[in-house]
């Protein structure tokens, strides 16, 4: 069946019965049977009730509004898999903390990230927004920030949940990675940094956690252009050195004057790649308390009980609250450095040990939260930026996480793989212990959900994608907000949800997606992660189709024979994308080649630039292990 056709007359009949529907719910029957009222004499009788109603309830709206508002505790890990939870089916990894939090309060099933990798990702749970509509998404084929010193990052004018909880009397506070940027024009304006989009404490990496952190691994920022940057300085230094032995041997005429100046050229050239790439670790790997580093480099073994440290001591010092803390783990992104009490003691080798100890260092963050008297009085999150990374493998096997049933993984915008992430939330006494949701929500409707709780207002000058969650978890609505969810690779739209409310069918349309491996068992090995365009992608005409309601898993696409409404399907979700194609801004690209390069004068450095080295203060870095 092609996309007009029977389907699409018959979709047409389906929206007009239930717009006639919903309008006869909105207004009353003009009669009803028997000796029941009509309903305009049923509105007569009961206005004086509910006209007082209404007046009693505009009386106790202030008191609502400047009343009781929760501390709000948010936990992010990163490039977790949702396979790698107990609470989402794993029965080899050892997860009793966020299990229990699962337990305690609502459990998210279709949980969705706005974007497959760490800079939009984050930038998209921050706004409330796609992270296209900041700039935030890919150009030039960059898809995430690579130097502290670049001059990218979240633009100024977007409006963070922090900012907002801040101006209603929180504290605000990070702890953990940003990956959102730090300085625009000079070293010291910070127009990027927490500390200017709304959080009054800042502790942790502002970039994030690369192979490159750790000095035995692999470089791993812009390691294709690294790559072809010393070829062409070999290259040049071995053209250099055949130039002075014709000079040297008189085959060639020219002048040693010249030969110093190509000398210097070469020179110059290796000393710009040697400053950038060869001091990534120096550069990118380092510690900030608010503006000022920390320790540079960062000593990885010791910074995990370093933020563990820093969280519980922000929840004591806040404890009369109300406040915000988000910690954003380092815990699971390569290059996977565990603690001595983890190493070896998982079924999973490297990183079943990192997602054990993550697991452990957020059952202490509970447990701060739980000793300081707080559990009952605290909206708690627990989610991962978006996927597990496929592609990350050493000659020992995988370093990425588990994604389930779901197909593909991070870097992929369309997969369920790339995107489906754990979404629980807890708040004793206020939200339903054990629910389950298998409702489709967004890692955006956070922003929405914790302005409302802390009493704010979500901008109205701008689009925000998310919507609130609160009345899905408290169980007042069985359904979710999102009709439609956009799926993007970079600034590709590669994939698009919809939740057919009346059916309650959820059908996935897939434009474009990543070629595989042959034996890449669903990732793209050789690249990296998949690319978004280019050779490295296959789309599709017309578009795959699947039931996500039946096919969760992604493994049968629709045909015409298979499913009569194809076409009506798709014919549907073509006209929400040329809506929301309407909305797509135009602004600053964040990760232009100006703002990716890295720019000596915006380096963050503790000491003179460029010598920039520090360690803080030494004692026990050691954490507990497990029970003490």
């Amino acid at each position: 069946m092609g996309r007009g056709g029977a389907g699409e007359r018959q979709q047409r009949q389906q929206r007009k019965k239930v717009f006639e529907r919903n309008q006869t719910l909105r207004t009353g029957p003009a009669e009803t049977k028997g000796n029941e009222p009509t309903g305009s004499s049923f509105l007569g009788n009961w206005f004086p009730v509910l006209l007082m109603a209404g007046l009693l309830l505009k009386m106790c709206e202030p008191k609502a509004a400047s009343g009781f508002k929760p501390n709000i505790l948010l936990i992010m890990a990163d490039d977790l898999g949702i396979g790698d939870l107990g609470c989402y089916g794993n029965d080899t990894l050892r997860t009793p903390n966020i299990d229990r939090l699962a337990t305690e309060g609502v459990k998210l099933t279709q949980h969705l990230a706005a974007a497959p990798l760490c800079t939009p990702s984050r930038a998209a749970f921050l706004t409330g927004r796609h992270a296209f509509r900041s700039g935030m998404e890919a150009s030039n084929g960059y898809r995430a920030l690579q130097w502290n010193g670049g001059s990218g990052g979240l633009p100024p004018n977007e409006t963070t949940f922090a900012r907002i909880l801040q101006q209603q009397g929180y504290s605000t506070g990070l702890i953990g990675k940003w990956h959102q940027g730090v300085s625009c024009v000079s070293r010291t304006d910070h127009c990027h940094h927490p500390l200017n989009h709304g959080f009054d404490y800042f502790y942790g990496m502002p970039f994030t956690l690369v192979s490159d952190c750790h000095p035995s691994r692999p470089p791993e920022v812009d390691a294709v252009l690294r790559a072809k940057l010393w070829l062409s300085t070999q290259v040049m230094a071995l053209g250099l050195l055949s130039l002075a032995a014709g000079r040297m041997s008189g085959l060639i005429s020219i002048s040693w004057k010249a030969v110093l100046g190509a000398s210097g050229l070469v020179f110059l050239f290796f000393a710009s790649w040697y400053a950038s790439f060869g001091f990534v670790r120096r550069w990118n790997c380092i510690l900030m308390r608010n503006f000022e580093v920390t320790e540079q480099p960062m000593v990885l073994e010791r910074t995990t009980h370093r933020l563990l440290k820093e969280a519980v001591s922000y929840i004591e010092r806040n404890k009369h609250g109300p406040f915000l803390l988000f910690v954003s783990l380092l815990h699971v992104h390569i290059p996977l450095v565990s603690t001595k009490a983890f190493l070896g003691k998982s079924r999973h080798g490297l990183y079943g040990d990192n997602v054990e100890e993550m697991d452990w260092l957020v059952g202490e963050i509970l447990k701060a939260v739980e000793e300081n008297g707080l559990k009952n009085t605290t909206f708690t999150y627990f989610t991962s930026d978006h996927g597990g990374h496929l592609e990350a493998r050493d000659e020992q096997g995988q370093l990425g996480g588990w994604n389930g049933i779901y197909k593909g993984g991070k870097g992929m915008g369309g997969w369920e793989g790339g995107i489906r992430v754990p979404g629980i939330f807890r708040w004793p006494g206020m939200l339903p212990a054990g629910r389950v949701s298998d409702e489709p929500t967004s890692l955006m409707d956070v922003f929405p959900t914790v302005v409302q709780l802390g009493g704010g207002q979500v901008p109205q000058d701008r689009v925000i994608d998310g919507r609130s969650l609160v009345p899905l978890l408290q169980g007042a609505s069985e359904r979710s907000a999102h009709e439609f969810l956009f799926h993007y690779c970079g600034n590709s739209l590669h994939a698009v949800r919809w939740h057919q409310k009346d059916s309650g069918r959820l059908w996935k349309v897939h434009y474009a997606t990543p070629r595989f491996h042959p034996e890449g068992a669903g990732a793209c090995y050789g690249r990296g992660i998949c690319p978004c365009s280019g050779e490295g992608v296959t789309h599709h005409s017309p578009p795959l189709l699947f039931d996500l309601s039946r096919d969760p898993s992604e493994a049968r696409p629709l045909s015409p024979e298979s499913e009569p409404l194809l076409g009506a399907v798709l014919a549907r979700v073509d006209e929400a994308v040329a809506a929301h194609l309407q909305t797509l801004p135009r602004v600053p690209q964040q990760f232009s080649i100006g703002n990716i390069l890295w720019k000596p004068w915006l380096q963050p450095c503790c000491g003179t630039f460029p010598v920039c080295s520090c360690s803080e203060d030494g004692g026990d870095s050691r954490p507990q292990t497990p029970g003490q």
